[in-house]
């Protein structure tokens, strides 16, 4: 033992030891894969106790869950639980107040910006619907969007001014209990579980499609959010509308530009620079980076890959310092809440806190509270 080396080689694999028991010392158990029937039995204590058929609730809720392989920790199912309530109070088709006015002033705006006068919208409503009642009459019956969707792909197909005032059009964009948005759903129906008699428009208005492409909107992207509530924003604002917002307020800060936090970092479908590229474009020197390599990097911003670019850490760490103080990396998106079925002044911030709050109520039954 009186050899340097032995006693080098003694010393190393003590440390090695050490470094191994450290490591195990910190690593988490795994949590069990629970079984089918154990994540529908878990859905079932979580949602409200007066919820109408809550097995046939947690099937379709577990379904998804798998399907999409999402664990089905209790944060992501308060998370998915939250959402709904808030969205339909877990009525997979929820009727929306004032639908038939609504829905008529939907079809004479679209008819005017195409100078078709209202005298022949109301003639063409008159005509008998493939139910036997005219368009009219079931425009002053309808309660629910999927009433609503379904009027309006009946018009578009078979009315002779259909396809002329609307074409593809249809003025419903979510719908089912998550209030998902239709075109969501259509652009990520590639590995949808279920057989699909009609449309990806149709299935949203079920429980089971409403749920799975709810779920994916909400839970299907990777974030570094430090709370869920970011991804309730998101889920009202787009994908990553929390991080980029949070990537806007750096950049107002560093360039003293001010900028809407709105989380859209380009002009979608354009190549003209919008009002954070520009403002971006006013940092260029001090960021060391090209308008093209800006322009690379903005248009990360749909992915979690954008927190990885040059644009992204360089703007980060010039506003850190221009501000003594670390940026937060994720806020609300200022958004104003904008639809006619919206009467009063709401925001993106109102919806997540909203929906934080039921979350955090939903955690507490998952904790025994």
């Amino acid at each position: 033992m009186n050899d340097p080396a032995m006693r080098l080689f003694t010393r190393l694999t003590t440390i090695a030891a050490l470094l191994a028991l450290a490591a195990c010392g910190t690593q988490r158990p795994e949590e069990p894969v629970l079984r089918p029937a154990e994540v529908r039995a878990k859905v079932v204590r979580l949602l409200p106790a007066k919820t109408p058929d809550r097995k046939g609730w947690a099937a379709d809720i577990q379904a998804a869950f798998a399907a999409q392989d999402i664990s089905p920790s209790d944060s992501n199912l308060c998370a998915v639980l939250a959402v709904t309530e808030q969205e339909s109070t877990y009525q997979v088709d929820p009727p929306v107040p004032g639908l038939a006015k609504i829905a008529r002033q939907e079809i004479l705006r679209r008819a005017g910006s195409l100078h078709v006068p209202a005298f022949v919208v109301n003639s063409a409503l008159q005509i008998d619907s493939p139910t036997g009642k005219t368009y009219s009459h079931r425009l002053n019956s309808a309660r629910t969007e999927k009433e609503l969707s379904a009027i309006f792909d009946d018009f578009i197909d078979i009315v002779p001014l259909g396809r002329k005032l609307f074409g593809n059009f249809n003025p419903v964009h979510t719908g089912g209990p998550m209030q998902v948005s239709i075109a969501f759903a259509e652009a990520n129906a590639k590995d949808y579980p279920y057989p699909v008699d009609g449309s990806i428009r149709q299935e949203v208005f079920t429980r089971r499609g409403g749920m799975y492409f709810g779920i994916a909107h909400l839970l299907g992207y990777p974030v570094s959010y430090p709370k869920p509530l970011y991804r309730f924003a998101d889920f009202n604002a787009g994908w990553y509308a929390s991080r980029n917002a949070a990537f806007q307020n750096a950049v107002s800060l560093a360039s003293g530009i001010p900028l809407a936090l709105d989380g859209d970092l380009v002009i979608h479908g354009s190549s003209k620079a919008g009002s954070t590229e520009l403002a971006v474009r006013a940092l260029q020197k001090r960021l060391d980076l090209s308008d093209s390599a800006i322009r690379r990097d903005l248009l990360k911003g749909d992915s979690q890959e954008f927190e990885e670019t040059d644009l992204y850490e360089r703007v980060f760490a010039l506003a850190d310092k221009v501000e003594r103080r670390k940026l937060p990396r994720s806020v609300m998106p200022g958004i104003d809440l904008k639809s006619p079925k919206i009467t009063r002044k709401l925001t993106t911030e109102w919806f997540a806190k909203r929906v934080d709050e039921r979350y955090q109520r939903c955690m507490k039954r998952a904790s025994g509270g």
